[in-house]
């Protein structure tokens, strides 16, 4: 009898989350060697008493087989890019090209270590150097620092940097201010940085109010971090007034550069007024995530910041006719924040991503996220209503409470059950000014027949049973866990295969 491919996908998904302790028998081997042909000595007269355990480690005893299926088998639960549809809003999980994983793994790049000599890396240099330049003319903010290892360091690493610069001023800023739709990230980097956090309340519509920035404006305003487009998919419409807002008290404003796939090549943070940013290399310029890393989030800030930057900087000289590439450290650096150079494998993929696209192709990037944003947002406005705009950029945030009133189907039901259908849920119930809010972004990467088949889809699981939803989903090894008890009673496998052992 044949078994239906959700049978077999549940055996082989049940396989696979299986432990390997669970897995584990008696006397399996993955190798066998052959009898010792030297008289044989004990640990103790070879090792230091000191360096050895009290008993042997307790490790699984598998065959070769049994741990290729395993971790084969586990490989296949993964949802990514490159095997799933990932409209992951705020993310921007768009597909990496294959190209750049194959250049960037030439043995001159891969094969380079941090210690080596200047003399022995000034090819690395120079792409390090040349990244730099187009990073900052993308932004319109000249001076950059590849240091930082992700978004949230970046964040971190600008506001350390905009800290120096007032200390050195003889300037007591104590504060950073931030809408609510703001990421998470920005008010823990604020606080970690020492700087108080003041949470602003936004319009109706999703905008900065101007009047309660206002209130909130004073000689210890330090920083104002934004995203622009913002948390909603809308680009802020009064960003300029905000940015003499704040210039005029003397602060400066931080763009969250999360959702730089909007404007790339169509406009500058630093030509809206932003003073300081950060880019998600992982996200804006293909690299991959790798499971919340490793990631690259370079800043970038206008001239009169240089100074305070963490080192080192890649530089530029000519010596005897020849060009030369060096670190330096800024005159009055905050220090590292990362080891040596910053995370040079993701920054290599984003330099070969810029040198593959170029001006032009840079544009057509935002061109086309945000074509795919409002085709996806115009085919599923009937069913999710989008509560904040006409328009969006690059992403926008529908709202599942009209399906919660009427159905009783929630946001958490629509994403669980997409797993089924093999599409990756949504960012859910973010930004927090949406109720029952989907965050969608389809990225410029996708085919309109998958933006079709995505929205079929939803309509499809909108007309199934609640009931039937709320227990989604069916076909992965894990269905609908209670999320809160697992916080506050965890159980590990690991505790009944100490309990089955006697240990």
């Amino acid at each position: 009898m044949l078994v239906r491919d959700e049978e077999m996908t549940f055996m082989r998904n049940r396989q696979a989350t299986n432990l390997v302790f669970e897995l584990s028998q008696p006397g399996r081997r993955a190798a066998a060697y052959p009898a010792c042909d030297v008289p044989a000595r004990p640990l103790s007269e070879l090792l230091p008493s000191n360096q050895l355990a009290s008993q042997s480690p307790d490790l699984p005893e598998l065959t070769e087989p049994d741990v290729i299926r395993h971790f084969t088998n586990l490989s296949t639960l993964n949802m990514s890019v490159d095997t799933h549809f990932y409209p992951l809003g705020s993310c921007t999980m768009k597909y990496n090209p294959k190209r750049h994983e194959r250049l960037a793994s030439l043995p001159g790049l891969v094969d380079l270590h941090p210690y080596q000599t200047e003399d022995a890396q000034q090819g690395m240099l120079a792409i390090l150097f040349e990244l730099q330049q187009m990073l900052g003319e993308i932004a319109g903010l000249p001076a950059v620092s590849l240091q930082p290892a992700a978004g949230a360091h970046g964040e971190m690493t600008a506001l350390l940097t905009a800290a120096a610069y007032f200390h050195d001023r003889g300037e007591r800023r104590t504060k950073v201010l931030f809408p609510q739709s703001a990421h998470g990230t920005n008010p823990a980097s604020a606080a970690i940085a020492g700087f108080d956090c003041v949470q602003l309340k936004g319009q109706a519509d999703g905008f900065v109010d101007l009047e309660e920035l206002k209130a909130h404006l004073d000689d210890k305003t330090a920083v104002f971090m934004i995203t622009n487009p913002n948390t909603l998919g809308l680009f802020e419409r009064d960003i300029a007034k905000i940015a003499h807002l704040l210039h005029d008290v003397g602060g400066l404003v931080y763009i969250d550069g999360a959702n730089m796939n909007a404007i790339l090549g169509i406009t500058r943070p630093g030509d809206f007024g932003g003073d300081m940013m950060h880019y998600n290399v992982h996200k804006t310029f293909t690299g991959p995530h790798g499971s919340g890393g490793p990631g690259a989030g370079p800043i970038a800030v206008r001239d009169f910041l240089a100074d305070y930057l963490p080192g080192p900087i890649v530089t530029r000289t000519q010596l005897e006719g020849a060009t030369r590439y060096q670190l330096t450290t800024p005159p009055k650096s905050i220090g590292r924040v990362r080891s040596h150079f910053g995370n040079v494998g993701i920054l290599l993929r984003g330099y070969l991503y810029l040198r593959t696209l170029g001006a032009a192709g840079l544009k057509a990037v935002s061109e086309q996220a945000v074509l795919n944003a409002n085709y996806l947002r115009v085919k599923l406005e009937d069913v999710l209503p989008v509560p904040h705009g006409e328009r969006c950029m690059h992403e926008f945030v529908a709202s599942a409470q009209k399906s919660k009133s009427e159905k009783g189907i929630t946001a958490l039901d629509i994403a669980k059950r997409l797993l089924d259908y093999g599409y990756y849920a949504p960012t859910v119930y973010f930004p927090l000014v949406v109720p029952e809010a989907l965050m969608v972004e389809p990225t410029e990467t996708e085919s309109q027949q998958t933006l079709d088949d995505f929205a079929d889809t939803i309509r499809t699981i909108l007309n199934e049973s609640p009931e039937f939803l709320h227990s989604a989903p069916h076909a992965t090894p894990v269905s609908r866990p209670d999320e809160v008890k697992a916080g506050r009673q965890l159980v590990l496998r690991w505790k009944r295969h100490c309990a089955r052992n006697g240990k």
